[in-house]
């Protein structure tokens, strides 16, 4: 695999940082597009792994950090799920632009929920892939374990994930309210395929049957067995990268 470092602008005129990963005899015809998880970075040990396996097999992947974490941009108190989505579309515009429009979106966990709500807006997409996504982006609400109704105004809290301290404001549970993710999951109009491990203990397994209920077909779903939330065993992630690039070529 090729690993080349891009800049790219969002809509609200923020340098947002990817890494273009591309097969080791050249650029391909078919880009995939991937959407870390919360809080995470591009440079998640599983989603190297992952683009690996998808460059051996032909594909080409952009993961990116969204605003306000790794190497883009922005503050990360400011942004919420709609942004996250924002620049997603911005990442899609840039590579159709630049490179080749994005045919494969891929998200892992939040970011799982990010491409199941703007397939519909990425025109070029052909088939989407889940890895421990939640149904519901409130499901975060949960796992922060903080009462929005403390915070008013401009007050935010401070939150340890992974030891690294982040702000979080009252408008990212807002906006996590205002969601409907059942109706995008609906109307996807995509393939898609879900993968969820049934011990995952950061994300139910139940959010990945509520997914697969309510998507229409073509769609599978895919046990990980054993494998944890981040897939931190490299054996998982390089199994979901080589399954991706298998499937998705039925659809492309």
């Amino acid at each position: 695999m090729v690993s080349r470092k891009i800049r790219f602008e969002n809509g609200r005129g923020q340098l947002l940082t990817g890494r273009l990963d591309q097969p080791e005899n050249g650029p391909s015809d078919t880009m995939a597009l991937f959407a870390h998880c919360f809080t995470c970075t591009k440079n998640l040990k599983a989603i190297g792994n992952i683009s690996k396996a998808l460059a051996a097999q032909g594909i080409t992947v952009f993961r990116f950090d969204f605003t306000g974490l790794g190497e883009s941009e922005g503050d990360f108190a400011d942004t919420d799920f709609t942004s996250n989505t924002e620049d997603l579309v911005a990442a899609a515009r840039f590579l159709g632009e630049a490179y080749k429009p994005p045919k494969i979106l891929i998200g892992h966990s939040l970011g799982g929920a990010a491409v199941l709500q703007v397939a519909h807006v990425i025109e070029s997409s052909r088939a989407v892939t889940t890895i421990a996504a939640p149904c519901e982006p409130s499901h975060l609400k949960k796992l922060l374990k903080i009462d929005p109704a403390d915070l008013e105004g401009s007050r935010e809290v401070e939150i340890l994930i992974g030891g690294r301290p982040f702000r979080i404001r009252k408008q990212f549970f807002d906006d996590l309210d205002r969601v409907n993710m059942e109706e995008r999951i609906r109307n996807l109009g995509r393939a898609l395929l879900i993968f969820h491990s049934p011990i995952d203990r950061v994300v139910g397994i139940d959010n990945a049957a509520y997914i697969f209920q309510a998507a229409q077909h073509p769609k599978n779903f895919i046990s990980l067995d054993g494998a944890d939330h981040l897939l931190m065993e490299e054996s998982d992630s390089r199994y979901v990268g080589s399954i991706v690039g298998a499937w998705a070529q039925r659809y492309l």
